[in-house]
C-alpha cells in the first residue's frame, strides 16, 4: 500500500472513531479531496446539442460532512440541511409549500410519502413531519443514522450505522421491528439506501450482501451476494453495497464497491446478471440501460438484459462524479465542483454542461417533467437546490 493511501486511512479513520465509538467507517474519497493519487480531468468546452435551461434555485442549508437527497413526491419536493431546516416546494416553479425549522442538526436527506416526511438528527433520532410539516414524533435510535429514511406502506424505515434496520409506525413512532446485521472491520461512510416496494423492503450491506425483508415483520425473504470482499488487508477486503436499490418490473439492481454491480430476481433474489465493477455511488436503469459511475469517475453504460457494455466514457474521469441519473435522452451526472455534465444516453458523448454553487455534488440527481418536457434537481454541499429543464 503506498504512503499516500496508508496515510489517507490513518487520517479518515481517527476522524470517524471519534464520531462512532467501536465501529471503524472508511470515509468515501468524495470527502477528502486533498492530494488526489491521481489528477481530476480539465474541464474542456462541449458541443452543445441539449438545452437545458435553469428552472429554479433556493438554499436549504449546507450539508457540512453529510449526504443530503431530496424527496420527489408528485408535484413537490422535500428536502433539509444540515442546521435543521426541512421544506416542501413546488418542483415546477420552487415555491414553497411549507417550512419548518427543527433547530437541531441533520445528518441526511428526506424520506417521504406525501403524507409523512422523516429526517434523522445527529443524535440519530428519527423525527416524523406530518403533511403540513408540523413535528408528529421523535425517537431515539441509539447511534448514527447516515442515509434517508424511507417511508411507504405505513412505516419509517431507517438504517443505522451498527447494521440495523429499523421500522416504525409511521403515525405514532412505535418500533414494529429490528433486522441486525454483524459488523465489519472497515467500512465504507456513505450513504446507503433503503427501498420499499410492494411487500418487500431492500437494504445493502457491508460484505457485499444484498437483502429483502418482509414489510410486515422484518424477517429476511431473501440474501444474495452483489460482491465477494477479496484481498489481504482489510481495506483491500471492503466491498459494500452502496448507493439505493433500484426496482423497475421483476427486478432489483444494485452495485458495491470493489465489488459487482448486477440486477436480480425480485421474488427469488436469483442473480439475472453481474459485471464486475467497483463504484463508490450506487447504480441507476432506465427502460434500456444500467448505468454505473465507477471509481474512477468513468460512466459506464450496461444493457439490462446481460449487463454488456454499451458504452463507457472516460470524459470526466477522476472528477468525483455523482451516480447517474436518466433524463430524457441524456444522463445526468454532478462532480466535485458542482459542474453538472449531460451525457448522450446513446453513445457517451458530453452535450451539455450546467453550472450550480461551486460546491461539491455527491449524491444523485431526482428526475422529474415539467409539463413533457424532463427536468432533473440537485441538491449540493453548500446548501442548495437546483433544478434544470431540458427543451
Amino acid at each position: 500500500m503506498s504512503v499516500l493511501v496508508k496515510s489517507f486511512v490513518r487520517v479518515a479513520l481517527a476522524l470517524v472513531i471519534v464520531a462512532t465509538a467501536g465501529c471503524s467507517w472508511w470515509e468515501n474519497a468524495h470527502i477528502f479531496s486533498a492530494a488526489p493519487k491521481h489528477p481530476p480531468t480539465e474541464l474542456t468546452p462541449v458541443a452543445t446539442t441539449l438545452d437545458v435551461k435553469p428552472l429554479w434555485n433556493a438554499s436549504v442549508g449546507k450539508a457540512g460532512r453529510y449526504y443530503f437527497t431530496p424527496a420527489l413526491i408528485g408535484p413537490d419536493v422535500v428536502a433539509a440541511g444540515g442546521k435543521g431546516i426541512v421544506e416542501r416546494r413546488v418542483l415546477a416553479t420552487g415555491a414553497v409549500v411549507w417550512k419548518t425549522d427543527l433547530d437541531t442538526p441533520l445528518t441526511a436527506g428526506v424520506g417521504s410519502d406525501g403524507t409523512m416526511s422523516a429526517v434523522v438528527t445527529e443524535d440519530g433520532d428519527v423525527i416524523a413531519l406530518d403533511r403540513d410539516g408540523k413535528p408528529s414524533w421523535r425517537v431515539p435510535t441509539g447511534t448514527e443514522v447516515l442515509s434517508a429514511p424511507s417511508v411507504g406502506q405505513g412505516l419509517i424505515v431507517v438504517r443505522t450505522t451498527d447494521n440495523r434496520v429499523l421500522a416504525y409506525d409511521e403515525e405514532t413512532g412505535r418500533k414494529r421491528w429490528t433486522y441486525q446485521r454483524s459488523s465489519q472491520p472497515l467500512v465504507l461512510r456513505g450513504n446507503p439506501g433503503i427501498t420499499i416496494d410492494g411487500s418487500l423492503i431492500f437494504v445493502g450491506f457491508p460484505g457485499g450482501r444484498l437483502v429483502a425483508l418482509n414489510v410486515s415483520n422484518g424477517t429476511l425473504r431473501w440474501e444474495s451476494s452483489v460482491a465477494v470482499p477479496k484481498g489481504a488487508t482489510e481495506l483491500e477486503r471492503v466491498a459494500d453495497v452502496v448507493g439505493t436499490p433500484v426496482v423497475a418490473g421483476r427486478e432489483v439492481c444494485a452495485a458495491a464497491f470493489q465489488g459487482r454491480a448486477g440486477c436480480f430476481d425480485i421474488s427469488s433474489g436469483n442473480a439475472l446478471w453481474s459485471k464486475d465493477l467497483s463504484t463508490p455511488n450506487g447504480i441507476e436503469i432506465d427502460g434500456r440501460f444500467a448505468y454505473v459511475t465507477d471509481d474512477k469517475s468513468m460512466v459506464n453504460a450496461l444493457t439490462r438484459s446481460t449487463g454488456a457494455t454499451v458504452w463507457k466514457s472516460d470524459k470526466l474521469a477522476y472528477r468525483r462524479m455523482t451516480a447517474p441519473t436518466s433524463v430524457g435522452r441524456a444522463i445526468v451526472v454532478g462532480d466535485y465542483k458542482g459542474f453538472v455534465h449531460w451525457l448522450s444516453r446513446e453513445d457517451g458523448s458530453l452535450i451539455a454542461r450546467s453550472t450550480t454553487d461551486g460546491s461539491a455534488l455527491l449524491t444523485a440527481p431526482r428526475s422529474f417533467s415539467v409539463g413533457s418536457a424532463p427536468a432533473v434537481l440537485f441538491q449540493t454541499q453548500g446548501g442548495d437546490l437546483y433544478a434544470f429543464v431540458t427543451q
